[in-house]
């Protein structure tokens, strides 16, 4: 990005509330069902039919608020948001305009330059529209409305964010803040939390530019992706002498690039009124106090808690904080086995890996903390080597069950009869007469060596600990 220009990024954040039941009526919203089973005449939009407010779902948005330093309001109201599509079969969605339920508040990220604090303007609830189904063949599109009605929280950070790992990094706190209090299961690949990027750029000094929308994105690399390409964008349309266009964007995941989809709304367009259908939300002081009260440990403090209490290290806590599941995972196990290092190394290292290898987020783990324990702990009584136990973690992954049957099953049982490594050790010996003189010479790493050929020819069953004793002497 050339020096002279600043690009201003603003996201609106939707998070599915994990309710079991819609906004406004009593259809279940778990996700995956066939087509249009989960509807009734009101998320349907049939005449003379009324809605009826989850009052869960002002629960789950007050606690939202509190989570990120919002003031709650105690009075509010549902809007009508008027928009045709064929997808939202009322056409008009129930949401919130000029009174919010949580407004002006923030979330602190970690940058370049150190902390910074990401203003909120407001959140506020509203129903999910339904999905269409694109059908290339027929030539049409098909509605599934079994989407439409689920509750949503939208979440309008002010435009304090300057760059595309300001917004990346904000995106994540504010995922695992919902993460951790409870409200939303935020699976990106579910779209229960998507956000609407908006970006414009202009000359420092100089007052804004105009804002382009890119709307429903699910993904952190397509948005950072996308927020790259549209700043060099518009920076590229100003250099040669044109004008921005306040549009509404569509992202091209292949291509890497943005295209015009219409002209983009702003709120007259959308022609809000009170909702007829439903009385104000009103809200006591105790009804707040005791939302604020009950709110679960939040990321900052099990943070502070991991480096103070357990002597873990600030980058370590940072990785298993970052999502509820990995730390949920982490004080279970640890629990269980008695050992946080064990598991802790485990969780940032091959069980990292294995979740980027297959694009897998951490709520989706297949197997138990029981499982885990009880693999750290056949490591501890020298039952299998820590080669052995990542062969057994890969089959967790694949097939979860108890770590000693899989180890029984294929057979990877560790060798621990002395007898047994006393005769590979002699023949390693034999076989590497150079590296026992390098070692009788003073060169260390000789025994590293041998060591390595004895789990080779082992296929890494030996028991390390006793195999480097036996080669001592032996030498």
């Amino acid at each position: 990005m050339r020096e002279e220009y600043k690009p201003v990024i603003g996201l609106e954040v939707h998070a599915e509330l994990s309710t079991k039941t819609k906004i406004f009526c009593n259809c279940s919203t778990k996700f995956g069902a066939k087509p249009n089973t989960q509807v009734c005449p009101i998320c349907m939009a049939m005449p003379g039919t009324l809605p009826v407010l989850n009052e869960k779902v002002v629960e789950y948005a007050v606690k939202a608020g509190l989570a990120t330093n919002c003031t709650i309001s105690k009075d509010s109201k549902n809007d009508r948001k008027n928009y045709f599509y064929p997808d939202l079969p009322k056409s008009y969605q129930i949401s919130q305009y000029d009174k919010p339920l949580c407004e002006n508040g923030y979330v602190e990220i970690d940058t370049k330059n150190g902390k910074k604090k990401i203003r909120i303007l407001r959140i506020h609830i509203e129903e999910d529209a339904g999905k269409l189904n694109h059908d290339d063949f027929g030539g049409g599109s098909l509605v599934d409305l079994n989407r439409a009605g689920v509750p949503l929280i939208e979440i309008v950070s002010e435009p304090d964010i300057a760059s595309s790992e300001e917004a990346e990094s904000y995106l994540k706190k504010l995922k695992s803040i919902l993460e951790y209090i409870e409200v939303s299961d935020c699976k990106m690949q579910e779209g229960s939390y998507r956000a609407d990027v908006n970006v414009s750029v202009h000359k420092i000094g100089e007052p804004f530019g105009t804002r382009t929308e890119s709307k429903n994105m699910n993904s952190f690399r397509s948005i950072t992706r996308e927020i790259d390409y549209e700043i060099e964008r518009q920076i590229d349309v100003l250099e040669n002498g044109g004008v921005v266009k306040q549009q509404t964007l569509r992202w091209d995941d292949v291509s890497g690039k943005t295209f015009a989809m219409r002209g983009k709304e702003e709120a007259d367009d959308y022609r809000y009124f009170p909702e007829p259908d439903l009385v104000a939300i009103k809200l006591s002081d105790e009804y707040i106090q005791n939302i604020k009260d009950n709110l679960p440990e939040l990321p900052e403090s099990r943070y502070e808690r991991y480096i103070n209490e357990y002597n873990m290290s600030q980058k370590d806590a940072e990785i298993i904080v970052a999502s509820k599941y990995l730390s949920d995972l982490f004080e279970k196990t640890s629990g269980i086995c008695g050992n946080r290092k064990a598991v802790s190394n485990w969780i940032i290292s091959d069980i990292s890996r294995i979740l980027n290898e297959k694009e897998l987020e951490p709520a989706n783990i297949p197997f138990s903390a029981n499982q885990l324990a009880k693999m750290i702990t056949m490591i501890d009584d020298g039952k299998i080597s820590t080669k052995i136990a990542k062969t057994v973690l890969e089959e967790l992954f694949e097939n979860p069950k108890d770590p000693e049957e899989i180890v029984n099953e294929k057979g990877l049982s560790q060798i621990s009869d002395e007898g047994e490594i006393k005769k590979i050790v002699e023949e390693i010996l034999q076989n590497n007469p150079q590296s026992v003189q390098d070692y009788k010479a003073g060169k260390d790493r000789a025994l590293g060596f041998l060591v390595g050929q004895a789990m080779k020819q082992t296929k890494g069953k030996a028991n390390p600990q006793m195999l480097n004793k036996l080669f001592k002497e032996a030498l």
